[in-house]
């Protein structure tokens, strides 16, 4: 990846001045996302003005600019020690410095997973949480939100000295003894030859802190990217919530091995153990870095010899992760971080990285635009048909209206007398299909009721409650099989029970549609379509992950009465998000299903209240007609200029003009 001057790093220089393939395609992706942002505001401001929105679209327009603003691409480095992981990162983030800023020489790697971000809110900084967090029954993730368990170390951009200093912090270890490590779960006296080892005064060496965060103003960073360095298979074993948390809400995962080694057992198990089953997802979504090419450069061989022995390395790896040779990507990152500290293009191209970034470039960066655009289409593209059917409605309301008016030109007054009566007729009968409508309302709204307890955080609470239950007083294995059972079982039924009374609801719904059509011409629309699906393959995803963990093994590393405990913990604090998200989501739907009705249930009694209303006023002076027929025309041609301002947005948000469904 080219270097980024320190003139970057600061906030007044443009990113643009990146010149990185991945810092290119970031940055366009950026500024594409910065014009949705502003596109969706447009939206939002146009609606407000034209008199057209409502409480609930509105919110759901709010919470949507507001993820989009807060949108991350994240990326998990993930890999066995002395892999090269801390050198990829010095050479995608620090090669300007002309030095190492990450300890990385043999022995001095990164003992904490590390997390490398930008938040214009804090100064540049490392944030470090101290290992004795690990007594505490809160994940990482709760800590993140309670500042004072963390030590926060500042950063001094312009001073690489400094920087070096405070990042060698995140290696510290110190000594303790087998009874504290093993009360902190990093040592099970009963695991010989697994996990630290005694020294000859019997002390053990652990890492000083649990976690770190590097606040870093990089260019990168600055559009969004966050990175997630796990240091090894130890580290994936003592801490549960990456392999159950951080891992699998990586947007893409690098799993870096070593061409010197090759695929090791260890290498394996991290691969088996911790990415594939924490993924669940495509291929396209893992990528192999194939790291120290530089080792088979031999100077005693050609290129062709060279080139074979990295492609052969290549296939070997592939088939032994069971990916694409494609998938898999050949580098070295120290090679590239001396061409980037050198000005070496030839070097730097020969080290992989271009090929790397490029791969980061169009499929990470792709996909991730991808998920944003469907995002836009399901928070609000019902809102948006809605809004344009509305004014469709509206429109053909008036063409109806300037008909009446027309044919009423030489008529007398009991003539509209007469149409007066028919009006009024026509607008008692909708009445009445509004008092029977209110009344469907409220059996709808116990429907919904009912939908949502099955969803809500204290059914949660009630289910995991009894798997505490469950789960033997001395935390074992088999307590947190029987807890996991019950946990998910309960769960998944819960789902389920949600899934059979949205299609009640949807029903339901689409009765009162059809009744509509039927009796007042409402244009013809379909219940927003609605699915649980996706949270309940996270859930059982979610499961089979915990059931890969249990049996895996590094369950043997470390105490295993404690690591079970905090993997209870952690799944639970899991499948207690994936929960709430379901009732979030199931909530939005159950607001938003009636929305399409209501709109046009409104406008037609405005619209018929505006007939009656202007027949009033020609019936008292036929002199008016043709000036109302001329008011009538105004407002359809202003129908017709928001319908397509309406349609040019929406086919700047991508969603075609009516098929938002």
């Amino acid at each position: 990846m080219a270097t980024v001057s320190t003139s970057v790093l600061d906030d007044a220089a443009p990113a643009a001045e990146a010149s990185g393939t991945f810092e290119r395609h970031l940055h366009s992706y950026s500024r594409w996302r910065e014009d949705l942002v502003t596109l969706i505001q447009q939206y939002q401001d146009w609606i407000e003005a034209q008199g057209l929105s409502s409480g609930e679209d509105d919110l759901r327009v709010y919470e949507l600019l507001d993820s989009l603003r807060s949108d991350k691409l994240s990326v998990a480095l993930v890999a066995e020690f002395s892999r090269g992981k801390t050198e990829l990162i010095n050479a995608i983030f620090f090669a300007d410095y002309k030095q190492r800023l990450l300890p990385s020489d043999a022995g001095r790697t990164t003992m904490c997973p590390t997390e490398l971000l930008y938040d214009d809110k804090l100064p540049p900084c490392v944030r470090l949480l101290p290992i004795e967090s690990r007594e505490n029954q809160a994940t990482i993730v709760e800590l993140k939100r309670q500042p004072l368990h963390w030590t926060t170390l500042p950063l001094e951009v312009g001073n690489p000295k400094q920087m070096a200093q405070v990042f060698a912090e995140m290696i510290r270890v110190k000594s303790v003894s087998p009874r504290e490590a093993e009360a902190l779960g990093l040592y099970n006296p009963r695991a010989h030859g697994i996990g630290p080892t005694l020294t000859a005064n019997g002390q053990l060496e652990i890492p000083v802190w649990r976690h770190a965060i590097i606040n870093f103003p990089h260019p990168l960073l600055k559009q969004g990217l966050v990175l997630l360095d796990t240091p090894g298979l130890n580290s994936l074993g003592t801490e549960p919530e990456l392999t159950l948390t951080m891992i699998p809400q990586a947007h893409a995962v690098l799993f870096l091995l070593g061409a010197d080694t090759g695929v090791t057992k260890s290498d394996m198990e991290v691969w088996t153990g911790h990415v594939r089953k924490a993924r669940q997802v495509k291929d396209d979504a893992c990528i192999a870095v194939l790291n120290k090419i530089d080792t088979l450069w031999d100077e005693l061989r050609d290129d062709s010899a060279i080139q074979a022995a990295i492609a052969r390395q290549v296939r070997d790896t592939a088939h032994a992760l069971g990916l694409d040779a494609s998938q898999v990507f050949p580098i070295s990152a120290q090679k590239g971080l001396l061409g980037k500290i050198k000005g070496d293009a030839g070097m730097l191209a020969r080290s992989g990285l271009v090929a790397l970034e490029e791969k980061l470039s169009t499929g990470l960066i792709n996909a991730k635009q991808m998920l944003l655009r469907g995002k836009v289409v399901r928070e609000i593209g019902a809102a948006i048909e809605t809004t344009r059917t509305m004014l469709h409605s509206r429109g053909q309301a008036l063409e109806d209206q300037l008909t009446e008016l027309r044919a009423l030109g030489g008529q007398n007054q009991s003539a509209i007398q007469a149409l007066m009566v028919r009006l009024r007729d026509e607008k008692h009968a909708y009445d009445k299909t509004l008092a029977s409508f209110q009344a469907t309302r409220q059996v709808l709204g116990d429907q919904i009721k009912k939908l949502l307890e099955s969803v809500s955080t204290e059914t949660f609470d009630d289910l995991a409650n009894k798997a505490r239950q469950d789960m033997s007083d001395a935390w074992t294995t088999h307590g947190l099989r029987a807890a996991m059972k019950t946990l998910f079982e309960g769960m998944l039924a819960s789902t389920e029970k949600a899934s059979k009374k949205t299609q009640e609801i949807r029903g339901l719904v689409q009765a009162i549609y059809k009744k509509f059509h039927a009796d007042h011409g409402f244009a013809v629309q379909k219940p927003l379509n609605f699915s649980l699906l996706e949270p309940q393959t996270r859930l059982q995803s979610l499961y089979h992950e915990a059931e890969a963990f249990r049996k895996s093994p590094v369950m043997v590393m470390t105490e295993q009465h404690f690591v079970v405990k905090k993997f209870f913990i952690t799944l639970v604090s899991r499948t207690r998000e994936i929960f709430t998200q379901c009732n979030t989501v199931t909530d939005k739907w159950s607001k938003a299903v009636l929305a399409p009705i209501l709109a046009q249930v409104r406008e037609h009694k405005i619209m018929l209240d505006q007939r009656v209303e202007s027949l009033k006023k020609i019936h008292g002076n036929l002199n008016n007609l043709n000036a109302r027929i001329q008011a009538l025309e105004t407002n359809r041609d202003t129908i017709h200029q928001q319908l397509t301002t309406i349609d040019e947005m929406m086919a700047k948000l991508g969603m075609g003009e009516t098929h938002l469904h």
